[in-house]
């Protein structure tokens, strides 16, 4: 008996991966690659020169730090949620791989601690947008919207942390860059809700797109997709950007279009979810790198 349990019991490996998926580290890692990417076009813009090493790795850590602590807050949050739809169940908390799941409560809040101090360090006002985006990310979870307003608000505060750290100041620029980041989550959110239309509506969620025929909520994604490509082109004119991110930005933007208007011509369920693939790093990252490359190289 005695040996039976110790058999059951998780690997120390199995329980670090356990506590690393409750960081959803593919979202982090996303979330932190765009405010390092906003911290790179920052410092080219306001400097002409590259990051300074030491104030780059300090907004690498702050964006790090505080992008997985938030991440285990809602999810932390959303357990009782995600227990319910199949796409979320084997999420370690739901699945209950940890037990009980204020366990990752100390983890959670300590990296978002940990990440506010550095963010403090860096400028006041790094601190102050990643206090907003993690009050806004863990408060009113899932009671009107978990992509707008929430999730536009926090979405935006890696990038705004990167780049604080290095022009203080607000400009069109970075207002741009917020304005992409805003139209990008609802599109990006809203097509896996559609995809997975019927999990969500099993598990009670009764705000849109779940509040809208099919047929009429895969416009608004199509619609965002045209706003998504404006809103590029929009930075494309106002940064003054070379042919790189022109290039980059025109196919992934039409691709986005032509992937929403395949949905409203489909509906299929199939074709929400490619849109949703699309829409993460292929779209996301791609732009945010771009961007970075084509300062680098044409400014």
């Amino acid at each position: 008996m005695k040996q039976a349990m110790v058999i059951s019991e998780p690997s120390a490996y199995r329980t670090v991966t356990n506590y690393i998926d409750v960081l959803k580290p593919r979202e982090t890692l996303l979330l932190t690659f765009i405010g390092l990417c906003s911290a790179f076009a920052a410092a080219l813009i306001a400097t002409s020169d590259l990051p300074a090493g030491d104030t780059f790795a300090l907004a690498f850590t702050a964006i790090l730090l505080g992008s997985a602590g938030v991440n285990g807050l809602t999810n932390y949050l959303d357990r009782d949620l995600d227990a319910k739809m199949q796409r979320t169940c084997q999420r370690s908390l739901p699945a209950q791989r940890i037990h009980p799941p204020e366990r990752i409560l100390p983890l959670a809040g300590g990296l978002v601690a940990l990440g506010s101090a550095i963010a403090w360090f860096l400028n006041p006002l790094c601190f102050l947008v990643g206090l907003i985006g993690t009050v806004v990310a863990v408060t009113y979870r899932k009671r009107v919207s978990c992509a707008f307003p929430q999730g536009t608000i926090a979405g935006c505060s890696p990038v705004l942390i990167g780049w604080l750290a290095f022009d203080p100041t607000f400009s069109l620029d970075i207002a741009l860059l917020c304005t992409l980041i805003g139209v990008w989550i609802p599109l990006h959110v809203w097509s896996v809700m559609v995809a997975r239309r019927e999990e969500y509506r099993k598990a009670g969620i009764g705000y849109f797109p779940m509040s809208w025929q099919a047929r009429d909520a895969v416009k608004v994604l199509l619609a965002l997709a045209v706003v998504l490509c404006g809103a590029s082109m929009a930075l494309y004119v106002s940064m003054n950007l070379g042919p790189l991110f022109l290039v980059v930005s025109s196919i992934l933007g039409i691709m986005m279009i032509l992937g929403a208007a395949r949905l409203v011509i489909s509906k299929a369920s199939d074709d929400a979810w490619r849109l949703y693939k699309l829409g993460s790093f292929p779209y996301l990252g791609s732009i945010f790198l771009a961007l970075c490359l084509d300062l680098w190289l044409f400014d």
